[in-house]
């Protein structure tokens, strides 16, 4: 553009200095001649004026030339001030937002499953940024302080006093006597010959053996079938005794001052015995591992459940009208308070960024970014001088 509007000019030159050596001047000749050295004029003009902005015009430290590099850093923060002031308004950008429905255009962004996935991978990357940056033993610590805080904070005796009682409602109680009963018949079928020879050892010298025999048999079909009684009978008096004393037992963990010590105490030794620190360090290291796992592995259930949030958060925006009034008043209210408290920094940011540009590279920038529309001005100033040339001439004629 710059040999466009340059060659425009070398040939209203060449015109004039044609028109000056061979023309007379009069008739058409003249209208050539006047239109050429005006066209030259104006073309000069606006190269000067163009060539202006950016540098000096041939060299010549001429009073207000090469504006853009002297004065950088001035419309550096003019700019800052002016997007801080036309861009940046609180209540502008609020009232441009309302009309954005952005909450109605978020869910159903959100509802389509490639846009869902998205989400779901950025919040996994996000999850695995965040456990990069944490320190270990600091999160180690702090999960030991919740987990003893709770613990303190929770009387151990009335819990498994409730517990118990928990237990007995629900008969499950039940399954553990049975299991108790299958048990000990177990033990006992499995260890008949060490009861008999312990039988053996205690009996008389003068018993006869068949007679042992005979009195171990007995005690031990009998022993067998008590267990099988209480194991088919629920109601069985010995299970209806152990119950009720489980029931006290519970009452008494509840209610009895002592045992609330005794649990307490208790407590205490555990939180502070070196096993519980290990159980807590080792909870962090496999809930990290688990989560390091999951978020590098794209197919994994983690980023499934991402996945499968998003799109349910678009699905509850596209059919809750009041929780997208409500995000839409949440996101208003944000943005009104960050252009609001946040109009210096932006500007700073500007003129500062501007300030740390070389003048020359920030010139050349600039030329290469409107440079075209420039030239156009050059071509125009020649053009447009011409044509005020031809005028001129024509009155002068006409009138004078």
């Amino acid at each position: 553009m710059k040999w466009r509007a340059t060659g425009l000019l070398i040939v209203a030159t060449v015109v004039y200095f044609v028109m000056r050596a061979v023309a007379d001047r009069t008739g058409w000749q003249g209208f050539v001649e006047a239109t050429a050295e005006a066209a030259m004029v104006g073309g000069l003009a606006d190269w000067f004026a163009v060539t202006a902005l950016f540098r000096h015009p041939l060299g010549l430290p001429i009073p207000h030339t090469a504006i853009v590099p002297n004065r950088k850093d001035t419309i550096g923060r003019s700019l800052g001030d002016f997007v801080q002031q036309n861009f940046l308004d609180g209540d502008l950008v609020a009232e441009r937002l309302e009309r954005a429905d952005i909450a109605t255009r978020l869910g159903d962004w959100l509802v389509q499953p490639a846009n869902a996935r998205a989400v779901g991978r950025q919040a996994g990357g996000v999850v695995l940024a965040a456990i990069d940056v944490l320190n270990d033993d600091d999160v180690q610590a702090g999960i030991e302080a919740i987990v003893a805080e709770r613990v303190m904070a929770t009387p151990v005796a009335p819990m498994v006093g409730r517990v118990v009682d928990f237990a007995v409602e629900g008969e499950h109680h039940q399954a553990i006597f049975d299991s108790m009963l299958r048990g000990l018949a177990q033990v006992l079928g499995e260890n008949q010959g060490v009861l008999r020879m312990r039988l053996a050892q205690e009996s008389p010298w003068w018993v006869p053996e068949p007679v042992d025999d005979r009195v171990f048999e007995r005690l031990f079909i009998g022993m067998q079938a008590f267990l099988s009684d209480l194991s088919r009978d629920r109601h069985h008096p010995l299970r209806r005794n152990l119950e009720a004393r489980i029931a006290g037992l519970a009452h008494e963990l509840r209610s009895s001052p002592d045992l609330l010590e005794r649990g307490e105490h208790l407590k205490g030794e555990l939180l502070a015995h070196p096993a519980f620190r290990e159980w807590t360090d080792g909870l962090w290291s496999d809930l990290k591992a688990g989560i390091v796992r999951a978020a590098k592995n794209p197919e994994s259930e983690m980023y499934d459940r991402l996945t499968e949030a998003a799109q349910a958060a678009g699905v509850q925006l596209r059919n809750d009208p009041a929780l997208r009034v409500k995000v839409d008043r949440w996101i208003v209210t944000a943005a009104r308070g960050l252009a609001t408290h946040g109009q210096a920094e932006v500007s700073d940011f500007i003129a500062g960024t501007i300030e740390r540009w070389d003048a020359d590279e920030t010139s050349e920038l600039i030329e290469l970014q409107v440079g075209r529309d420039l030239q156009f001005i050059r071509i125009n100033g020649t053009l447009v001088g011409g044509l005020a040339g031809f005028v001129i001439h024509l009155i002068s004629t006409l009138f004078f």
